[in-house]
């Protein structure tokens, strides 16, 4: 099933908890003038997250789906929303675009840089290019500028089936996830790079109110102080002594 959470004014949290994997997969619908999804989540997903979405506004009225980087938990349904609403566009950071998008979906993507702003009617949304953060050559966070909410995909990953939102720090749980992926055949999932913490002081400039998580649960309140401490966290967990 899936749990429908309003984590901030119009901005609803869709989260499908997989107990094999002990893990939520979140996805986020902006509802506003042109609703936008952030997480087209996985094909077999689909289902369940088009009846969600039909319980807030109609599917077929969808504006935009966009997504982090190109992964099957981000853009694996991507083509069935297309296929349902006639007028949703794609959108995700030029690199995205110009390296898989286009071949693959339905519709050419709205590839942004930073400079470019997309608005939804009330809310009006920045795409940060963030290669290799959280992975992947063309990742980008999408940034909410009115309500000031930071879309984070894969950032602070944590597992279990925790509360929807949460104030409370959540470097603690991120890193213990970061620890035990590690130890098996997703070692490197979130990689350190020479690249990390100037993207994350740089996200942490922005200081979002809300982090919207797409495994665990989202935070509300002031996030730059938890995204300036990530980098320390991921340097922790991922790098040899």
């Amino acid at each position: 099933m899936t749990t429908i959470t309003e984590i901030a004014p119009d901005l609803f949290r869709l989260s499908i908890h997989v107990p094999e994997l002990d893990m939520q997969f979140n996805h986020f619908l902006v509802r506003d003038q042109q609703p936008l999804l952030f997480h087209a989540g996985l094909k077999g997903m689909f289902p369940l997250l088009r009846d969600a979405v039909a319980t807030l506004i109609d599917p077929a009225q969808l504006r935009y789906v966009a997504w982090s980087h190109f992964e099957a938990d981000e853009v694996g349904g991507l083509n069935q929303w297309l296929e349902l609403a006639p007028e949703a566009e794609p959108v995700c950071t030029f690199v995205g675009k110009v390296v898989s998008v286009d071949d693959v979906a339905l519709r050419p993507a709205r590839g942004m840089t930073p400079a470019d702003v997309l608005s939804t009617g009330t809310y009006r949304f920045r795409f940060l290019a963030t290669p290799h953060l959280p992975h992947g050559w063309d990742a980008g966070l999408l940034f909410e500028e009115t309500r000031r909410t930071l879309f984070c995909s894969d950032l602070f990953h944590h597992f279990g089936n925790p509360p929807p939102l949460v104030s409370h720090d959540l470097i603690g749980p991120s890193l213990a996830a970061m620890q035990q992926m590690q130890q098996g055949p997703l070692a490197g999932y979130l990689p350190y790079t020479p690249q990390t913490e100037g993207l994350l002081a740089g996200l942490a400039a922005l200081q979002p109110q809300t982090l919207a998580l797409m495994h665990g649960s989202s935070h509300s309140g002031p996030g730059g102080p938890m995204l300036s401490e990530l980098a320390a966290a991921m340097k922790q967990a991922c790098v040899a002594e």
